[in-house]
């Protein structure tokens, strides 16, 4: 790339194709100012400290947009050259398995500047990590054609020789919307969201004065259900009022007016859901097996509703309870991944592993995420579950006639369920190891996931916004073990404080398992059918 005033791209005449949803909307990009205008359309958001490699194939004589991989800039320049490395690595080999290897590749560094600091400044310090992402994608044999530094409304590029038309102060970005490409993926019905920050936002707790409230309902939920969820005698009793008071709540959320906007949408779920519902959701949850029957509110009517309470839920996941989002923020994850917002399913589900990294579900959906996998797989696992799941009496197809609950309602001490399938109507807004052998009694959502990432390797490119953090072990007064995280709220908070237990493996009812003692697949499925049958327990792979 020599002539940045004309043209960019890896064919004779430079040019560049961004493809829409189908040939007529395809857009031919032959400037950087096009290309750098294109990222926000190429990710689906505007990237925020970001690097961001985008590969390129050829087409006709001209380069084609393939696969895309990002991951948030590394504070430490230390670590720059194994992020160069996992991001080249990544896209390129995931590129491979899909059966295409990318010709070239575009690279760009997005990072706003610091206080004090110019958009020139930011540019000359991120240099080196410009150059060790071309010198890894040229390792790999795929150069890197262009790679650009956008920053304060202006962008550079560092593979231009020329002064002349690269200034210092670099060329400015054109206004958001005004370029041919925004015009054509508006016409296309392509849109742009908010920021990953934005989206964030909808995940994490608030930190407001009902925090306090909301722990101690948390702290009261904790002390009355726990124990009952390690009763083998009383599980089963606690997950279907669990599931029945999801229920409620998803058709409390679908019967209010849609509202576009994000922020004022949120407030309204929040106001909708009591503090003590919310704790009894998230403790009841923390079984594994309740936690995949939730799992199969994921399409149709349903999956709005429930997307709304998966998100209620982690933002009131508030003070020592953080590790306890892992549940609803892997339940956001994958319902967004089967409704088809890729965005916000990598984004929650790499939230879900900050809070616990050996959270086995939400680890093989990232992959399979990650991999660019059909939900499919997946979907088809939870429906036969939930055709093969007896129907509790009077339970049409069109889902229970009861109504929305009595604001006396709350908790999870309401009626009892079987917590078969629930029957919400009305929009209410949508916004991996391989086992050859049947899975053990409880482990339908993990086994689904497992499917999904069946026939790839390990993940093509985590790109994770954060590296989750760090985990220690401490003794609890029982003996337990549990995680410790460091008390962070940019992250997630710390675990329950001394003597508060929660569900997990550690402190459940042993259960072995060998493969001479397996009396066959349908005995393993009337097993797994018992609402309880799932705790949380520790596997080869980790926890799930």
């Amino acid at each position: 790339m020599t002539n940045h005033s004309e043209t960019t791209g890896p064919s004779e005449n430079g040019d560049i194709t961004y493809g829409g949803p189908g040939p007529e909307h395809q857009v031919t990009l032959r400037t950087p100012a096009e290309l750098a205008d294109a990222l926000p359309y190429l990710l689906g958001y505007p990237p925020e400290d970001s690097v961001v490699l985008a590969a390129l194939h050829d087409q006709g004589g001209r380069g084609r947009f393939g696969g895309r991989a990002r991951l948030g800039i590394p504070p430490n320049p230390a670590d720059w050259p194994s992020a160069a490395r996992q991001l080249a690595q990544g896209l390129i080999t995931g590129s491979e398995r899909r059966g295409a290897k990318p010709e070239q590749m575009v690279a760009f560094v997005c990072q706003e500047p610091s206080p004090g600091e110019t958009g020139r400044e930011v540019m000359l310090r991120l240099r080196p990590l410009a150059q060790k992402l071309r010198t890894e994608c040229g390792r790999l044999d795929v150069p890197v054609i262009e790679a650009l530094c956008i920053s304060a409304g202006r962008f550079w590029s560092y593979c231009c020789p020329s002064t002349g038309c690269c200034p210092d102060e670099g060329l400015p970005m054109g206004l958001p919307g005004t370029s041919v490409l925004a015009a054509a993926a508006t016409y296309a019905g392509i849109r742009v969201r908010g920021s990953l920050r934005e989206l964030r936002a909808r995940l994490l707790p608030r930190e407001t004065g009902a925090d306090r409230g909301q722990e101690s309902a948390l702290d009261a939920a904790n002390s009355a259900l726990v124990p009952r969820i390690l009763d083998e005698d009383r599980r089963a009793e606690v997950a279907a009022q669990t599931l029945d008071l999801a229920e409620r709540v998803m058709r409390r959320f679908a019967e209010v007016p849609f509202l576009a906007e994000a922020p004022a949408a949120d407030l309204r779920d929040d106001a909708l859901l009591r503090d003590e519902e919310a704790a009894s959701l998230i403790l009841g949850l923390q079984d594994r097996t309740t936690r995949d029957r939730a799992a199969e509110w994921m399409e149709g009517d349903e999956a709005g509703p429930a997307l709304r309470l998966w998100r209620a839920l982690a933002r009131r996941c508030v003070g020592p309870y953080g590790e306890h989002a892992a549940a609803p923020l892997t339940l956001a994850g994958w319902v967004a991944w089967s409704t088809g917002d890729g965005i916000e399913a990598r984004e929650a589900l790499a939230m879900a592993l900050g809070a616990d990294p050996d959270y086995l579900f939400a680890r093989l959906l990232h992959q399979a995420c990650n991999e660019g996998l059909d939900p499919e797989s997946v979907r088809r696992c939870l429906r036969t579950e939930r055709e093969a799941r007896p129907r509790p009496a009077g339970d049409g197809a069109d889902g229970p006639a009861e109504g929305p609950a009595p604001e006396g309602d709350s908790g999870a001490g309401g009626a009892q369920s079987g917590g078969g399938a629930v029957g919400v109507r009305g929009g209410g807004g949508t916004d991996v190891g391989v086992r050859q052998d049947a899975p053990p009694a409880g482990d339908d959502a993990d086994a689904g996931a497992r499917s999904a990432t069946a026939h790839s390797d390990r993940a093509a490119t985590r790109a994770v916004p954060e590296a989750a953090p760090t985990r220690r072990r401490r003794r609890l007064p029982d003996g337990s073990g549990a995680a410790v995280h460091p008390a962070s709220r940019s992250t997630r908070p710390a675990p329950p404080r001394g003597g508060r237990t929660r569900p997990g493996p550690s402190s459940a009812p042993s259960r072995t398992r060998s493969r001479a003692a397996e009396k066959g697949a349908a005995a393993r499925r009337q097993d797994a059918r018992q609402p309880g049958a799932g705790l949380r327990r520790h596997t080869p792979e980790g926890r799930a």
